[in-house]
């Protein structure tokens, strides 16, 4: 894990581990994935999703993209490997 724990960037507020709602608009439609685990700022609010995370929500965007769903929402499920 990189420093992603520290402060934040932007506005100095200190970060916690939460969740984050992750969206991607692919034109022809838009992904939502809800409850994602996440660093956030108690300030202003935004949130950094760890890297092995980034991975897993690349790939379920990738499975998106071949389905073509007009609105897809599903919530963070880890994935066994």
């Amino acid at each position: 894990m990189s420093d992603i724990a520290g402060n934040c960037p932007i506005c100095g507020g200190k970060k916690h581990k939460s969740a984050t709602t992750f969206t991607v608009d692919l034109e022809f439609g838009v992904v939502v994935v809800r409850d994602v685990p996440a660093w956030v700022c108690e300030q202003c609010g935004e949130a950094w999703i760890e890297d092995d995370m980034v991975v897993e929500l690349e790939a379920l965007v990738q499975e998106a993209r071949l389905r073509k769903p007009v609105v897809e929402v599903t919530r963070w499920e880890p994935q066994m490997v």
